[in-house]
């Protein structure tokens, strides 16, 4: 009889562990569309428009039709190149601000049936989709709210006959789409039908985003919409790629002023970055960031693409951090994109999956500090190798701290450690230790305040060890950790980095010891029989340098890359030509990134404001650079400019106005390409307009000037003949003739 109640006890004990609840939800709870999303990791989004044959950022609506027509587009080489870096989508900007639609709209005659491609029968939007279903790649579209070109712009009838019937027609035609992409930038200056004026609207009236979500509720309801704060998609708050080390999936938007809250609110910038715990919506951050400096094709940006390894970077501090990747590409004027975006996307993709094609932990051993309810098949750490992010190991209710050992039978070497929950349960974990058994002991290798979605530790060495601890610090409820994986990220030399002095000596330097770094003056990427650097370079009339770092003959680097200007030994500010009371006038030409000339706060001299400099002597000058403040602080931005030129300091003459469009985004440099080489000796910077505050900040201003080419390197190579006297007569005649003498 004991027996028998015993096995009874026992019997009804396993059905009440087997019979245990998976954990109740915390907080706001993802849609399926937004998992499907996040999912996706990466995808591109393909600025090529009309801005990409006038070569602006943002058009202002006037462009003739005429203008676009690419002589050889290829939707399959733009969408494939996204594939082979690893990337699962794409989305096209079919329109821009400039309101020139890439489809045969009936909304407006600013659109591709009026160009000269295909004779006015292309749509380059539907070969966009065939290319991603042929290539199994997810589609989205951007469809810009702001038009530059409509004359209805501002007023009722632009949102109901025009963009939310253009939003019908990309639904309605183009397939399953993932995204419906709105992006933020909403009124202004522009053409509007002929009457160039500026038109300001209530972004968070005129819309009636209500109304306009509600289309694509009901005609894509598989896609997520994303806007500066969603609904369902934020913004991260930066154009730099990368979401805040502590990251939140939840946000709760702010209104732009107190007391009134609009339907879809604002982002304020570093909480748009991190979120907000426990925020009121699921709303998870998409980090955009362009391959070049732009995100439209500019031949100025040929040779400064990002490397294989800062997309890596990038890509370790968006998805790495739960976020998701957006890579914006840009097409050239044919309608491709360049070969060496291409190679650039390549090497990325070959580098992700060599990283990520083995999990290091698959045949390791779990000891759990708690299972939930004992029941490991459901609720147990083996569910961490699946390969699902949805089966996990789960703790007790009053179990939020558990530990979890991984013995892997062996020493291995790793240099990431993965983790994830099953957000379909919340964003639950606050805080995370990893040990490995090292000498004997356990030592803590890395931490996280934050795991969300994914989350990618690279460790800054590899680690060799046999067993691991896991240890979550902080939950305010039980666990529901979905993954646990350890990767090898494959051994490499980083890029070189490049610097140059005001005198114009260039630096060359990397991260780590390596064998050597050759580089080379002409563009071409330096092998190792181009010049060894041991030494500052001297780079007077600017140019690009490359450079890569060599370990033997079997391993090297990708190339790094700077362009420079023209040196500014000697340069002077010419204080009678420049704004008074300004605070540090030289540091607009100190080379120092990190120190300003401002206006800010010491003047009440109302805009336009201006600083002159003497270069000392006459240039032939082709183009001038303007770098905003390094710290992204819009107060003193300037976004609205002119150049001036003159040969005696005193009478100028104006070369060059315009905007530097989306430069509160991306605040990079700004290149101004002049329309012919002017040869003056003083040049003149005047803020016509700022982003926001009383004055201008100017981190550097610089000039490029027009060059004699010079003689390819490999002309000195010669064939490694032995260095004669006569050979270095040689040499040194055709060095002299090289230089780039002043026209």
């Amino acid at each position: 009889m004991k027996i028998r109640l015993i096995f009874a006890f026992l019997f009804i004990g396993n059905l009440t562990a087997f019979a245990q609840q998976a954990p109740k939800p915390y907080g706001a709870l993802p849609s399926q569309r937004q998992l499907n999303w996040q999912e996706t990791d990466m995808y591109c989004i393909i600025h090529f428009s009309m801005a990409t044959f006038t070569d602006k950022e943002w058009g202002n609506g006037a462009e003739d039709v005429k203008t676009f027509n690419p002589s050889n587009f290829s939707a399959m080489q733009i969408v494939g190149a996204a594939k082979a870096g690893g990337f699962k989508g794409i989305v096209v900007v079919a329109k821009h601000h400039d309101g020139f639609c890439l489809w045969p709209t009936k909304t407006t005659d600013h659109n591709i049936s009026n160009s000269p491609y295909k004779n006015g029968k292309g749509d380059v939007v539907k070969e966009y989709q065939l290319a991603c279903e042929k290539l199994g790649m997810k589609m989205g579209v951007y469809c810009s709210p702001w038009d530059r070109n409509n004359a209805f712009y501002g007023k009722p009838e632009y949102v109901t006959n025009v963009y939310r019937k253009q939003l019908k027609e990309l639904y309605a035609n183009y397939g399953k789409l993932f995204m419906s992409w709105h992006d933020g930038a909403n009124g202004g200056d522009g053409y509007y039908g002929g009457t160039n004026e500026v038109r300001k609207i209530d972004r968070s009236t005129y819309y009636g985003w209500d109304t306009t979500w509600a289309i694509t509720r009901k005609m894509q309801p598989g896609a997520c919409l994303f806007g500066d704060v969603g609904p369902d998609v934020r913004w991260v708050g930066n154009e730099e790629g990368h979401a805040g080390e502590t990251y939140w999936a939840t946000y709760t938007p702010h209104a732009p002023d107190p007391g009134k809250i609009p339907a879809n609110g604002y982002v304020k910038d570093y909480e748009g970055t991190e979120g907000t715990r426990n925020g009121k919506y699921w709303m998870p951050a998409e980090c955009d960031v362009p391959l070049r400096g732009g995100w439209f094709y500019h031949q100025s940006q040929d040779g400064q693409t990002r490397s294989a390894y800062n997309l890596l970077d990038l890509y370790y501090k968006s998805v790495g951090r739960g976020a998701c990747l957006d890579l914006g590409l840009s097409p050239d004027k044919t309608g491709r994109i360049t070969d060496e975006d291409v190679a650039v996307l390549k090497e990325f993709g070959k580098i992700l999956k060599q990283t990520f094609a083995v999990n290091l932990v698959k045949g390791a051993s779990f000891t759990a500090s708690n299972i939930r309810g004992g029941n490991k098949l459901k609720f147990g750490p083996q569910n961490l190798l699946d390969n699902s992010r949805y089966t996990y190991w789960a703790t007790n209710d009053n179990v939020t701290t558990p530990q979890l050992v991984v013995d892997l039978h062996q020493p291995k070497t790793f240099n990431v450690i993965r983790l994830r929950e099953n957000i379909k349960l919340g964003q639950r974990i606050e805080g995370a230790a990893v040990d490995a058994w090292l000498n004997n002991t356990w030592q803590e290798i890395a931490t996280v305040p934050s795991i969300g979605a994914n989350r990618l530790i690279r460790l800054p060495n590899n680690i060799t060890a046999r067993k691991l601890r896991l240890r979550i610090t902080a939950s305010p409820v039980c666990i529901a950790l979905s993954d646990f994986g350890l990767f090898k990220e494959p051994v490499h030399l980083s890029a070189p980095i490049i610097a140059r002095g005001k005198t114009g000596d260039v630096s060359i330097h990397t991260e780590a010891p390596v064998g050597s770094i050759h580089y080379t003056l002409d563009g071409t990427t330096p092998s190792l029989s181009s010049p060894l650097y041991e030494k500052p370079l001297f780079l007077i009339n600017g140019g690009i340098v490359k450079a890569v770092a060599f370990e033997g003959k079997g391993q090297f680097s990708e190339a790094g890359t700077a362009q420079f200007g023209l040196s500014k030994s000697g340069w002077k500010i010419l204080t009678e030509q420049t704004t008074g009371n300004a605070q540090n006038p030289e540091y607009a030409i100190d080379e120092d990134v990190y120190s300003n000339w401002e206006t800010l706060d010491v003047t009440t001299t109302p805009l336009p404001q201006s600083i002159a400099v003497d270069m000392g002597k006459v240039e032939p000058i082709k183009a001038f650079t303007y770098l905003p403040r390094h710290d992204r602080l819009a107060e003193g931005t300037v976004d609205n400019y002119s150049y001036a030129i003159s040969d005696d300091g005193i009478n100028w003459q104006q070369v060059a106005e315009g905007e530097f469009a989306n430069i509160r985004s991306n605040p990079v440099e700004q290149i101004t390409t002049l329309d012919h080489v002017y040869n003056a000796r003083y040049f003149k910077f005047t803020a016509k307009h700022v982003l926001s505050g009383n004055g201008v900040a100017v981190a550097e201003l610089g000039v490029l000037i027009k060059q004699k080419p010079l003689i390819k390197s490999s002309f000195f190579r010669l064939n490694n003949l032995p260095i004669t006297t006569t050979t270095w007569l040689l040499y040194s005649a055709v060095f002299l003739l090289s230089i780039p003498y002043q026209l």
